[in-house]
């Protein structure tokens, strides 16, 4: 199944629904993919980058994805991966389709997952505004679901 969503809010680099105030599912959401890309990259060194959480994608300011897989060779963050309910997921989805198109992060791969739903989407470079439902990260060559 494809979605594609198409432009039509206006984003800002620092717009964050949830803020300090996010439920308690996200936050364990979040600290169970942390944790388990976590073994694979201070452990079993089977993935390149290393999970960040909350954390901006430049050193200036700008957006903080809920997880981030940062390349300490490149500066970069190529994977990042935001959680979200039926009432942001939309709005999630947007904004990591804008930071992979705009690529002034180098993010080459993104995902939105809605706990409500238990939805995965995945949003590539070059999939050209279309998002698939799909947990599985091409570049990690992991099912990020697996983790939950």
């Amino acid at each position: 199944m494809q979605y594609q969503l198409p432009y039509t809010k206006p984003w800002l680099a620092n717009e964050d629904d949830m803020g300090v105030n996010a439920p308690l599912i996200h936050q364990q959401i979040i600290s169970r993919l942390h944790f388990g890309l976590g073994l694979h990259y201070y452990q079993q060194h089977t993935i390149p980058y290393e999970p960040l959480t909350e954390t901006m994608l430049s050193e200036e300011s700008g957006p903080t994805p809920d997880l981030i897989l940062y390349d300490a060779v490149n500066g970069q963050s190529p994977i990042i991966i935001e959680i979200s309910g039926r009432r942001g997921f939309k709005s999630d989805l947007r904004k990591v389709i804008k930071l992979v198109e705009e690529e002034e992060y180098g993010i080459l791969e993104s995902f939105v997952y809605n706990y409500n739903t238990k939805q995965w989407l995945r949003y590539g470079k070059g999939d050209g505004g279309i998002a698939t439902e799909s947990s599985f990260s091409d570049i990690l060559q992991l099912d990020l679901n697996s983790f939950l």
